[in-house]
């Protein structure tokens, strides 16, 4: 439970190498996560090598230091190629290319990273999750060469911490638990649940030139032009992938 609470992303590593039996660990400790009717509908790619770091950091990850800068680069991909190679091989008709399935590969290997990065966490390592993983998934698969019914679905980074990071705050728990049924908010409701949030974001806000924490969402990180935009590449490299017709 410590090791859960204590949780902080990390985005600065030493150059301090992972000991290859941290590394099993935290990789057995993925495989035994969750997942869909025990076949693991997920691969990961363990990238170690410099030059793939980096190219991983230039191409897909936005030059986002971290990428280059930790031991360890884990990326989860939804994989349904091994799983009807298989079925192939047994006289079983896989039918597997469609959105469902691609969707239910990516909660195998979502549950898999969780898993990992708590077993990292426990071993004393830093972790970060990359959503950039989504934006550019088309130039992870060409970097890693994934095959068709193979899709990244989330990249974690890995190694020991340089800096000592805070705790950040999470939203109160009746902003995201509810009990028997969903129960909407009243006005009042909500701001009271992001009033803090949006306290300790004051600078956040004036180094984004917005009025509020909510615009620095809406305008700069996450607009609806650049959404659809990645939308539309994300579905053309499910597509491409062979998971949807």
């Amino acid at each position: 439970m410590d090791t859960l609470f204590q949780h902080k992303s990390i985005r600065n590593f030493t150059n301090k190498s992972v000991p290859a039996e941290d590394l099993d660990l935290i990789l057995r400790a993925a495989a035994q996560a969750s997942n869909t009717g025990n076949m693991q509908w997920y691969s990961i790619i363990v990238t170690t090598d410099a030059a793939i770091k980096q190219e991983l950091c230039a191409k897909a990850h936005f030059n986002q230091q971290m990428v280059a800068q930790a031991p360890v680069v884990l990326t989860f991909c939804a994989d349904l190629q091994r799983f009807t190679q298989w079925c192939n091989q047994n006289n079983a008709q896989p039918e597997y290319d469609n959105f469902l399935s691609f969707y239910t590969a990516s909660i195998d290997a979502t549950i898999a990273a969780q898993n990992a990065c708590v077993a990292a966490e426990k071993l004393g390592l830093g972790i970060c999750y990359l959503g950039t993983t989504n934006y550019n998934a088309q130039q992870i698969i060409d970097i890693l060469h994934l095959p068709e019914l193979v899709v990244p679905v989330t990249t974690v980074v890995l190694g020991y911490a340089a800096e000592d990071m805070p705790l950040t705050g999470r939203l109160p728990m009746r902003a995201v638990v509810h009990h028997e049924r969903y129960q909407e908010f009243s006005e009042q409701e909500i701001a009271e649940i992001y009033k803090a949030r949006e306290e300790e974001s004051q600078q956040f806000v004036n180094e984004n030139s917005v009025d509020n924490l909510a615009q620095v969402f809406t305008k700069r990180r996450y607009p609806g032009e650049n959404n659809r935009v990645f939308s539309k590449a994300l579905l053309g490299v499910i597509q491409k992938q062979k998971f949807k017709k």
